[in-house]
């Protein structure tokens, strides 16, 4: 336990706290600049188990706010969830990282949130948490959402039946292109690591059993004009009709027999995840031979990436591809059944 001391010595935690997260189970939805920090924090505060979830594989872009990557990491284009463990290995050799390569979606979420004591977001799209909502309200599992753009953040702690769940307060996704994200309007790793910060913190305070120490608020803040808010939650759930915490409608999660396609954020490129994603498993040594007459084929042991013409395909052993060059589905979905032909 000597690692740990300085934990120990914080009143807040002591002995037992620290036993308890050692004992604890942490799911890490998205390994961006958010799951990165959010990652690394709980390696080191000696979480017993993460389980970090990533579809995306490292870009040099990504080395300005994903703390846990380096160059190297770039420069391989390895999966982002992979490199985290490997990272992690040598930051705390003494607890388990299980990394998974993988689109979140409805299909799988339920899976991914089954056995684990914490959920956080590491995410960067409405579509996504409107999941892990669905999943971990169905599931009672505590769930901390998080975003962060420009020097602007904003978090909150949802305990499933007994506080506002993300649906009440955002019935809805806000509408294509009215929202700014990172590669429209920046992002400063400070304000990362404020929401980082709390977000972590809340998971510690649910780890070792002090509920009564949650903030309860929405907690909003922009460091570039210092302004700091928290707005609270208390009532908000009652007085709504939140189609899924009240109602119990989980409409995100009945979309697991559909195919997804989705735009990448700023990149000109499309996301392909085919409806029986999960089960699929791609031979990538029979695709990448099946593929080299007919472009450039380079990979490694995680995903293969294929140009032809104008275009880029990620493949990645669970079936889904990422095709850049173009933001329209209809060619995304063409080059897909073209050449993975799922």
């Amino acid at each position: 336990m000597d690692r740990y001391s300085r934990h120990i010595l914080f009143s807040g935690i002591g002995r037992t706290g620290q036993e308890r997260l050692q004992a604890a189970r942490v799911a890490i939805i998205g390994c961006g600049a958010l799951g990165c920090l959010q990652v690394e924090m709980l390696a080191r505060a000696g979480v017993g188990f993460l389980r970090v979830v990533d579809r995306d594989f490292i870009e040099y872009s990504n080395l300005q706010r994903q703390v846990l990557f380096d160059e190297s990491d770039a420069a391989e284009q390895l999966p982002k969830a992979a490199a985290a463990a490997a990272h992690v290995s040598r930051i705390n050799s003494d607890i388990q990282v299980e990394p998974i390569v993988a689109d979140v979606r409805a299909a799988n979420i339920e899976d991914l949130i089954a056995d684990v004591d914490v959920v956080l977001d590491g995410t960067d799209n409405f579509e996504t948490r409107y999941v892990i909502n669905d999943a971990c309200v169905k599931h009672h599992r505590p769930w901390i959402y998080g975003a962060a753009v420009g020097a602007f953040g904003l978090t909150m702690t949802v305990l499933p039946g007994e506080t506002p769940c993300l649906r009440c307060l955002f019935a809805d996704a806000p509408a294509p292109g009215t929202s700014p994200t990172c590669d429209t309007a920046g992002i400063i790793l400070p304000a990362i690591a404020t929401i980082v910060a709390a977000q972590v913190t809340e998971a510690l305070k649910l780890l070792t059993g002090q509920r009564e120490k949650l903030r309860g608020t929405l907690m909003q803040v922009d460091l570039w004009e210092n302004s700091h808010q928290s707005i609270k939650l208390k009532g908000v759930r009652e007085a709504g009709n939140c189609p899924c915490c009240v109602q119990r409608n989980f409409e995100f999660l009945a979309a697991a027999s559909q195919q997804m396609t989705s735009t990448l954020c700023g990149r000109n490129a499309v996301q392909i995840s085919p409806a029986q994603q999960g089960k699929a498993k791609l031979n990538l040594k029979e695709i990448k031979e099946r593929l080299g007459s007919l472009g450039t084929v380079s990979g490694n042991p995680f995903l293969i990436r294929f140009q032809i013409d104008s275009y880029e395909m990620t493949i990645f052993p669970d079936a889904r591809a990422i095709i850049k060059g173009t933001d329209d589905f209809t060619t995304a979905r063409s080059l897909y059944a073209k050449y993975v032909g799922l």
